[in-house]
C-alpha cells in the first residue's frame, strides 16, 4: 500500500513526459513512438534498472492496447473517405499480406539460412502495418481521399489476418490445406459480428436517454470491447470485429458523437504511450547489437522487395497510378504491432523466438526513423500532397428526448466554404432549422439575410427523421459552397418536396424569419445554367434568382431556407 503513491506518481510522470514528447516530435519531425520506446528503454534494466521480462503479460497488455487503438481508428474513420478505397484497402489487407509473407519468408530463408517455417513466421510477423503509426502520420498530410482511405483500411484490417497467420505458424501442429479456409472463416465471422454489434449498439445508443453526456463515450467503447470478446469466444477474429464495430458506430448518427471520438482519441493515445513504453521496457538493449545485421537485412527485403510487390499485386484491377503505388509502397509503416506479434511465438516456446523479438525491435526503429520522417517529402516529390485541411465540418448532436428532436452543434472551420453563405442558402430539409449562431462570444438568432463566418458556432434543431439529411446538407455546403447541388454534391440529402433542387425567389424578409408568397415556380432544368424567365398572367417576367452571394440584402427567401421550418 505504501508503494501505491510512488507507482501512481511515476505513471503520471511517464504520461506527462510522453505527452510533451508529442509536441517535441512535431517540431523536429521525429515520430513520437520512437520517443515512447526510448522512455521505456530508459526505465528498463539498462537505465533505471527496472527488470521486466514477462512475455505473456506483455503480450496480453499489448493486445488490450491494440483493441483500444483499433477502436479509436474505427471511430475516427469516415465512411465517405474509405468507401472509394474499399476494394483497394481490402486487397492491401489480404492479397498484399499474403504476397508480403511469401516474399519475405523466401528471402529470409535464402539470406539468413532460417528454417522454412521459421522464415515464413518472420515474414508474417513483419508484414503487418501499424494502425497507430498510420493514423498519427497520414491525417495531416493533405493526401487524396483514396490514398488515405486505403492506408487507413489496410492498417485497421490487416492486423487480423496477420495475427491468425502468426498463430498458425507458431503452433507445433502440422499445417494443412484447411488452414487458409479457417483463416477466411474467422475473418468473415469476425466482420459479421462487428457489423451486427455495431448496428445494435448504434440503435441502442440512439434510443437511450442517458443522464450524463460522459456516459455515451463509455457505452460506445464498451460495445467495441464486447465485439472483440464475442468474436474471440466464437473463434473468430476479435481484432477485426473491434475495428468493424467501431467503424459502424463512428459513422452512425449517435448522440454526442464528436465527444465520443475525442474520448476514444485520448484513450488511443494513452494506449499507444503505454504500449510503446512497455515494449521498450521489455527489450534488453544489450542484445540488440546481435540483431542489427539481421534486422537491416529484413528491413531491406521489406522496403525494396516485399512491400512494392505486394502493392502491385493488390492494385491489380483498381487502376492505381504509378505515383500512388510508389507512395503506398513507401507508406507501409511498422510500429508496435510487429513487436506484439513477435511475442506470440515466444510465449508458445518456438525456438529462436527471443532473437525474433530483438530483430523486430531493431527493424521497427529503423523503418519508423527512415519512412516516418520522409513520408511528407515523398508525398511532395510525387505531387500527392495537397491542402492540409482535409477534415470536414464536425457535427455533434445532443438528443432532445421530449421533443423527439436533436440539437446539432458545429463550428465552422478555417477554409470552410460555409464562410459567406447566407442562412437562406443553407436550404436545410424540412424539420430542421438554424436556431442560434454564436460569434465572438455573443449569440444571436439568425435571419435569412444573416451570413455565416469562419469560427461561428452553429446550433441546428432537427427532428429525428431529418437529422441525417441535415448533417449531409451541412457537409455538402462545407465542401462545395452554396451551389453544392448545382455542382452535383448532394451530400446524400434527399430532394426537397419532389424537386431536384430548390430555387429561391423574391419574397419579403421580416424580423421573425423568411416568409413565402405566391405559388412555387417550376424547378429549373437539370443543367448548370440559369433558367429563362417565365411570363406571368399580368404580363410581367417572373425571374429566377441566381443562387450566389451577389444577391441584394433584401433578396430571396426560400420556403426551405436555412432559417428553418421547425415549428412552422
Amino acid at each position: 500500500m505504501d508503494q501505491l503513491p510512488l507507482l501512481l506518481g511515476a505513471g503520471a510522470a511517464v504520461v506527462l513526459v510522453a505527452v510533451l514528447a508529442v509536441r517535441l516530435s512535431t517540431r523536429v519531425g521525429l515520430p513520437s513512438l520512437l520517443i515512447y520506446l526510448a522512455i521505456g528503454v530508459a526505465l528498463g534494466e539498462s537505465g533505471l534498472g527496472i527488470e521486466f521480462d514477462d512475455a505473456a503479460l506483455t503480450q496480453a497488455l499489448g493486445i488490450a492496447a491494440l483493441v483500444l487503438i483499433l477502436a479509436d481508428g474505427g471511430l475516427s474513420t469516415r465512411w465517405s473517405t474509405v468507401r472509394p478505397a474499399l476494394g483497394l484497402g481490402v486487397a492491401l489487407s489480404t492479397v498484399a499480406v499474403a504476397v508480403s509473407i511469401g516474399v519475405t519468408g523466401l528471402a529470409l530463408w535464402a539470406l539468413l539460412g532460417l528454417d522454412a517455417r521459421i522464415a515464413f513466421l518472420w515474414g508474417a510477423v513483419l508484414s503487418s502495418t501499424d494502425a497507430a503509426a498510420v493514423f498519427s502520420v497520414l491525417r495531416n498530410m493533405g493526401l487524396g481521399g483514396r490514398l488515405v482511405g486505403s492506408l487507413e483500411l489496410e492498417s485497421g484490417l490487416n492486423d487480423a489476418p496477420v495475427f491468425l497467420a502468426v498463430v498458425l505458424l507458431s503452433s507445433t501442429a502440422a499445417l494443412s490445406w484447411l488452414d487458409p479456409l479457417l483463416v477466411v472463416y474467422e475473418l468473415v465471422l469476425g466482420a459479421l459480428i462487428g457489423i451486427v454489434l455495431g448496428r445494435l449498439g448504434a440503435a441502442g445508443l440512439r434510443r437511450a436517454a442517458l443522464p450524463a453526456t460522459g456516459l455515451y463515450p463509455l457505452a460506445t467503447l464498451a460495445v467495441c470491447i464486447v465485439a472483440y470478446a464475442s468474436a474471440q469466444l466464437a473463434h473468430a477474429s476479435g481484432l477485426l470485429a473491434t475495428y468493424v464495430a467501431a467503424l459502424v458506430l463512428g459513422n452512425s448518427t449517435l448522440p454526442h458523437r464528436e465527444g465520443t471520438r475525442s474520448f476514444a482519441e485520448g484513450l488511443g493515445w494513452l494506449a499507444q504511450i503505454g504500449l510503446f513504453v512497455l515494449l521498450g521496457l521489455y527489450v534488453s538493449p544489450g542484445r540488440l547489437g546481435e540483431a542489427l545485421v539481421p534486422g537491416l537485412i529484413a528491413g531491406a527485403v521489406l522496403v525494396f522487395a516485399a512491400r512494392p510487390l505486394s502493392v502491385v499485386a493488390a492494385a491489380i484491377g483498381f487502376r492505381v497510378p504509378w505515383r500512388e503505388q510508389v507512395f503506398l509502397s513507401w507508406a507501409g509503416l511498422r510500429g508496435a504491432v510487429p513487436i506484439v506479434l513477435a511475442l506470440v511465438p515466444l510465449t508458445e516456446g518456438v525456438p529462436g523466438a527471443g532473437r525474433l523479438v530483438d530483430v523486430v525491435f531493431v527493424l521497427v526503429v529503423v523503418l519508423v526513423l527512415v519512412q516516418g520522417t520522409t513520408l511528407p517529402l515523398v508525398a511532395r516529390t510525387l505531387g500527392l500532397a495537397g491542402d492540409s485541411r482535409v477534415e470536414q465540418i464536425e457535427v455533434d448532436a445532443a438528443p432532445l428526448e421530449s421533443l423527439r428532436a436533436d440539437l446539432l452543434q458545429m463550428t465552422v472551420p478555417e477554409g470552410s466554404r460555409l464562410h459567406g453563405v447566407y442562412v437562406r442558402e443553407l436550404r436545410l430539409p424540412e424539420g430542421s432549422g438554424l436556431s442560434l449562431v454564436v460569434r465572438g462570444g455573443t449569440s444571436f438568432t439568425p435571419q435569412g439575410e444573416s451570413r455565416i463566418q469562419e469560427g461561428d458556432q452553429l446550433l441546428v434543431v432537427t427532428t429525428e427523421t431529418a437529422r441525417e439529411a441535415a448533417e449531409e446538407r451541412l457537409r455538402s455546403v462545407d465542401r462545395s459552397g452554396r451551389l453544392a447541388r448545382w455542382h452535383g454534391d448532394t451530400g446524400g440529402t434527399p430532394a426537397l418536396r419532389g424537386s431536384s433542387r430548390a430555387t429561391p425567389r423574391p419574397a419579403p424578409v421580416r424580423d421573425d424569419g423568411p416568409t413565402v408568397t405566391g405559388p412555387r415556380p417550376p424547378a429549373p432544368p437539370a443543367v448548370e445554367r440559369r433558367p429563362p424567365p417565365r411570363r406571368t398572367g399580368d404580363g410581367t417576367d417572373e425571374g429566377s434568382v441566381d443562387d450566389t452571394a451577389s444577391r441584394p440584402a433584401g433578396g430571396a427567401a426560400d420556403e426551405d431556407s436555412g432559417a428553418g421550418t421547425m415549428g412552422r
